[in-house]
């Protein structure tokens, strides 16, 4: 890891913690402030990335479909949707900063989830977080975030960014 702050390290660890903390306390208002203007969201699987396949269970590739994405959530989806309960744990394994600023991480994370009717936790997806974080006005923001998951199909609808 070089050229890489204790600084920034720590905004960073701050921004991860908002956007898990966001997701699981279902607060998508949240979840979107962790994402700057130039703001994109991809949830892949890993052999979709290794086959070069542009492929997604969730792509929000702009700020205003990030938007979009809470309000299909909280509004459109919201009585129609399979709710459940997320638990998200994650590990930063690595962090470079570019020349223009840009700092590029990888997170491994595992998330498990329990559907409110059942109460039986399970695993939904585990994978790595490829990231582009930006630092504005002293806070770390998702300049990108790609959530790619070991499994090209997943145990369950997908209702929330994971």
């Amino acid at each position: 890891m070089s050229k890489f702050s204790s600084v920034n390290k720590e905004l960073i660890e701050i921004l991860n913690n908002e956007y898990i903390s966001a997701l699981n306390d279902f607060n998508m208002d949240n979840w979107l402030a962790c994402f700057s203007q130039q703001g994109q969201y991809i949830l892949t699987a890993e052999e979709n990335i290794r086959r070069n396949l542009p492929v997604a269970f969730m792509l929000d590739d702009c700020y205003a479909r990030l938007k979009d994405r809470v309000k299909q959530v909280m509004e459109i989806q919201y009585d129609s949707s399979e709710h459940y309960q997320m638990r998200h744990f994650t590990q930063l394994i690595s962090a470079t900063e570019s020349e223009n600023g840009v700092i590029e991480t990888k997170f491994n994370f595992s998330v498990y989830y329990t559907p409110r009717d059942t109460h039986q936790t399970e695993t939904l997806c585990v994978g790595k977080y490829e990231d582009s974080i930006v630092i504005e006005k002293g806070e770390a923001l998702f300049q990108k975030r790609v959530a790619i998951v070991d499994t090209n199909v997943l145990p369950r609808y997908v209702v929330y960014p994971v």
